[in-house]
């Protein structure tokens, strides 16, 4: 069944049963009643990344509260995606916005990674939940990605789980289409590796090349910035061996 883009979606910590009232927080009731202006008996979409997405009615018994109450659900919930995304910080705008994508186009875990050239860092896990949240609620999205905390790329891949396997992009890589290389693979847990805006160290990409658990791939004649290159690869992954294939 396909997302409802007409209805408001918002996402809620609480769980979501039929008729059971939930409060609203504070930001929700300022953004339904003072951004949005709904009124009592509107309706919006609710989900919580656990029991699928409910519609339910806004009710206003006095002018400073505001319950939700769902009244059915429209979606089951689904799998998570289990597609991994392992991406070098960058600035904190351009980060917002490679986080945002990631998640519409499917990724399930969001894994920093601190390479030798990385120039961003993360601040704040909760920010990067924020965007994945805001994400999932524009574009349908039930399962909310794990945001996982920061780790060296070294340690990453000495404790990488070998049935899991990683396909990084290379900007030195011989050749142009990608497809090739992924077409050979036979695992499908996988995890997409992006590097910096410096790209990997001579050294990081000797490492990653030497392991079996891993695949480098190319994307195409043109260099890409970091948050290009993950759209785009993603886009090649779920094409190529992913779940739009």
């Amino acid at each position: 069944m396909r997302a409802n883009y007409r209805m408001q979606r918002l996402f809620i910590g609480d769980a979501l049963v039929s008729g059971h009232a939930i409060e609203a927080s504070k930001e929700h009731f300022h953004y339904l009643s003072n951004v949005l202006r709904m009124a009592d008996g509107d309706a919006v979409l609710l989900f919580n990344g656990r029991d699928g997405e409910w519609q339910a009615t806004l009710s206003l018994p006095t002018r400073k509260r505001l319950l939700l109450i769902p009244v059915e659900q429209t979606r089951p919930q689904p799998a998570p995606s289990d597609l991994h995304y392992l991406f070098a910080p960058l600035k904190v705008g351009r980060l917002d916005y490679l986080v945002q994508k990631a998640v519409e186009m499917g990724a399930g875990v969001l894994q920093p990674v601190m390479t030798q050239h990385v120039q961003g860092k993360i601040t704040s896990i909760e920010r990067l939940e924020a965007n994945a949240v805001e994400a999932a609620e524009q574009c349908g999205i039930l399962a909310i990605p794990t945001v996982a905390a920061p780790r060296k790329l070294d340690d990453l891949l000495a404790n990488w789980p070998r049935e899991r396997r990683i396909i990084f992009c290379d900007e030195s890589h011989g050749s142009q289409n990608p497809l090739p290389a992924l077409q050979a693979i036979e695992e499908r847990k996988l995890a997409l590796l992006v590097g910096p805006e410096g790209g990997f160290s001579d050294e990081e990409r000797a490492i990653l090349r030497s392991l079996d658990f891993v695949t480098a791939i190319p994307l195409g004649p043109r260099i890409l910035r970091a948050d290009t290159a993950a759209v785009a690869a993603m886009a090649v992954i779920q094409a190529a061996i992913g779940d739009w294939s």
